[in-house]
């Protein structure tokens, strides 16, 4: 009897001993799965934390590059609102609104810069004042700037670009390649001088030389001149004297008939790469091991 008790005994510890066991197994499971889970939450949370800090700045950037140029008013918080990008309508804003502001700067300062304005405009007929038919001074150009209200203020705008000294900006350093603009430039300067070329055209047999400044590009063109003496000289010195640069490279003259002047020429004019907003991709990855 008392044996059959010691049997039952163990065999009840046995079986406590595997639950005890299983328990713990068990216990071990979970804590392994819920550690698991805690793991993969905590990674995606800090994903997702990321990528939200790399939204914000990347909303910063492009508020600060709108308050900076001034394509829209200041907002009233850190950052511009969905609702105000929707207001905004830069032709309808004054510099006077956007102080400090790069469009600022170019519609008070620039514009009104002594140097450049003293280029003549007398060919574009939209720089006469119907009134008085004289050229427009910068300072009606300002006065019928700073008078504009609402859809005004996009004319006026025109005004400023066309007829102050913002024009010549354009004119002097073109911001694409334009052959045609260049031989326009090129034939004006020729009937100031009471001169017509036989014949103009850009060089486009040696290609474009290497421009020194970084942005700067070239349009290389072949210069021929055949006149007397003083009708060469008078080209020459307008050249010189254009808005636009023109580097003469290598030339040759020689003595024709008749106190005739023969000048072939290679020369390089120039323009500038378009200026634009550059976007930039950032790619955020969960596992930084990831390539």
């Amino acid at each position: 009897m008392a044996k059959e008790i010691a049997i039952g005994k163990r065999a009840k510890i046995s079986e406590a001993q595997q639950y005890m066991i299983l328990s713990v197994l068990g216990a071990a499971i979970i804590l392994g799965a819920a550690l698991s889970l805690t793991l993969h939450f905590i990674k995606k949370i800090s994903f997702n934390a990321e990528v939200i800090a790399s939204e914000d700045k990347s909303i910063t950037a492009y508020s600060d590059a709108i308050k900076t140029t001034g394509v829209c008013k200041s907002p009233k918080g850190s950052v511009y609102t969905e609702e105000e990008l929707k207001k905004c309508r830069p032709e309808d804003i004054s510099a006077s609104e956007i102080p400090g502001t790069l469009r600022a700067n170019i519609l008070e300062n620039l514009a009104a810069n002594q140097a450049l304005n003293s280029v003549p405009k007398e060919d574009n007929d939209d720089c006469i004042d119907p009134i008085t038919g004289k050229v427009y001074t910068y300072e009606d150009i300002s006065t019928i700037y700073n008078n504009a209200k609402g859809a005004e203020l996009s004319a006026a705008s025109q005004l400023i670009k066309s007829c102050s000294a913002l024009r010549v900006i354009p004119d002097a350093l073109p911001a694409f390649k334009n052959e045609e603009a260049l031989m326009a430039s090129l034939n004006k300067i020729f009937k100031i001088s009471n001169w017509e070329p036989e014949s103009l055209s850009p060089n486009n047999n040696g290609g474009d030389s290497k421009s020194p400044v970084n942005g700067v590009n070239t349009i290389s063109l072949n210069l021929a001149i055949e006149a007397d003496s003083a009708t060469t000289t008078t080209v020459l010195y307008n050249i010189e004297r254009s808005i636009r640069s023109f580097d003469i490279s290598n030339a040759t003259i020689e003595w024709g008939g008749d106190n005739s002047l023969i000048l072939h020429a290679r020369a390089t004019a120039f323009y500038v790469d378009e200026s634009a907003v550059q976007e930039t991709t950032t790619t955020i990855k969960g596992d930084k091991n990831t390539k």
